[in-house]
């Protein structure tokens, strides 16, 4: 039977296709805008029919009807980052999550720590050979796929076909295949204020011609991207593909050519943005995509000289401790790759790491320079891996810097209503001005 026969008979709607799902299955979800959304607003409507499923995925983009109250004693969501839906669900009760580096998903699912059952994804359409690709998220979903009993698969004529040696599914790998033909979710540009300006411009100010950046999504990254259009033959190593990064291809900003590790290519392993970046991404072959454990393995990563990680957070203490996944003991997103990045820069040739964060919270009330992190916050990056932290009053240089030089520098970064308040508590743990 040769593939294009396979397929005919393997496609079917997805009402049937989510007879193949039982109760108590374990069910992984393709990530952020590959969200399988057909599959799950059909599951959801059969909610009756099943009961103790468990459903995980990272960031899902889209209608999150698994995760409306009432539903978790029928499907109830496993995840390693949280946004807003999937962050009140855990707040309530009615979701877990599960702290994890991204890069080490794969390996959960290989050694049954997060088992597999059902694995429900979206793809292309297939290529001449048979092949289709899984489109804007790679990350965790090949290692899915292999480790699951059964692969439910939304083929979506709209998917753009991304590229990469590993970014491919044969259709006879397919179990269910449900032909769909709907846009995928889009995130725009954020809104760049002054304060972002403000950040950018210190954050640009460490990054030089020929550096691989390591870059996410949001105000504070676009305003950094914004500020390079003088910089020459940039490249790019990062788990997240964001629009900023098109504008600066079509510079001649971006090019790749000084990386250090695949040359004049850019390596990701997902992909938002707006319909421009979906259209860009499509049939690409600048771009390559990967599975999660070889984006972000510090060691690919350090392969990239002058390798630049540019990270948010939400506080920093005086030790260099760094939380950006939890207010106090409220976990407010996941790990995701940050340490990842972190340290495979520290160990690039030239390499640096960059937390950006304003220097305030709540509307200029609570302070994100703190003597110490929450109690209960989560600490992200360790003040031993820490590099540089940035605000919009500056830059301080923690790495190779002791305790007492690590907290006086943070103090010079932190919004002077707070610098006062903040030396009385460097005087009490140091006992010197």
């Amino acid at each position: 039977m040769n593939w294009r026969e396979y397929l005919a008979i393997h496609t079917c709607t997805a009402e049937e296709a989510i007879k193949a799902i039982r109760s108590g299955d374990h069910l992984v979800y393709s990530h952020a805008a590959a969200c399988p959304s057909t599959i799950n607003r059909v599951l959801i409507d059969h909610k009756e029919d099943y009961r103790d499923v468990s459903i995980f995925h990272m960031l899902y983009v889209g209608d999150a009807v698994h995760l409306a109250p009432g539903v978790e004693k029928h499907f109830r969501l496993r995840s390693s980052f949280l946004n807003d839906v999937s962050r009140k669900a855990v707040e309530e009760g009615r979701a877990d999550f599960y702290p994890c580096y991204f890069q080490q998903l794969p390996a959960m699912f290989d050694i049954k720590s997060f088992p597999v059952d059902v694995a429900v994804i979206q793809v292309t359409p297939p290529d001449n050979d048979g092949y289709c690709s899984f489109g804007v998220s790679v990350d965790y979903i090949k290692a899915a796929c292999r480790n699951a009993h059964t692969i439910i698969a939304e083929m979506n004529d709209r998917m753009p076909r991304t590229l990469g040696p590993e970014n491919k599914i044969a259709v006879t790998d397919l179990h269910y295949i449900v032909e769909v033909s709907h846009p995928l979710p889009e995130v725009q540009k954020s809104t760049i204020g002054e304060l972002e300006k403000k950040i950018a411009h210190h954050c640009s100010s460490l990054i030089d011609d020929g550096a691989t950046l390591q870059i996410g999504i949001g105000a504070i990254p676009d305003a950094v991207l914004m500020l390079l259009d003088d910089r020459k033959d940039l490249g790019i190593h990062t788990e997240l593909f964001t629009p900023g990064i098109v504008d600066l291809v079509k510079k001649g900003v971006i090019t790749g050519k000084r990386k250090t590790f695949h040359q004049e290519k850019i390596i990701y392993t997902f992909l938002m943005g707006d319909r421009e970046t979906y259209d860009f991404a499509d049939n690409n072959p600048m771009l390559e995509a990967y599975p999660v454990d070889y984006t972000n393995s510090p060691f690919n990563i350090a392969k990239n000289d002058k390798m630049i990680a540019l990270n948010s957070c939400i506080e920093v203490d005086f030790n260099g401790q760094v939380a950006a996944e939890s207010i106090g003991s409220y976990t407010y997103s996941g790990t995701g790759g940050q340490v990842d990045y972190v340290q495979g820069a520290r160990l690039s040739k030239g390499g640096k790491s960059i937390m950006a964060l304003p220097s305030t919270a709540v509307g200029g009330t609570i302070s994100r320079i703190v003597p110490f992190l929450k109690q209960g916050a989560a600490v992200t990056t360790s003040r031993n891996d820490v590099d540089y932290i940035i605000t919009e009053y500056g830059i301080a240089h923690l790495r190779g810097q002791s305790l007492r030089e690590r907290a006086k520098q943070l103090i010079e970064i932190a919004h002077p209503d707070f610098r006062e308040e903040l030396e009385r508590n460097y005087f009490a743990l140091f006992k010197r001005k």
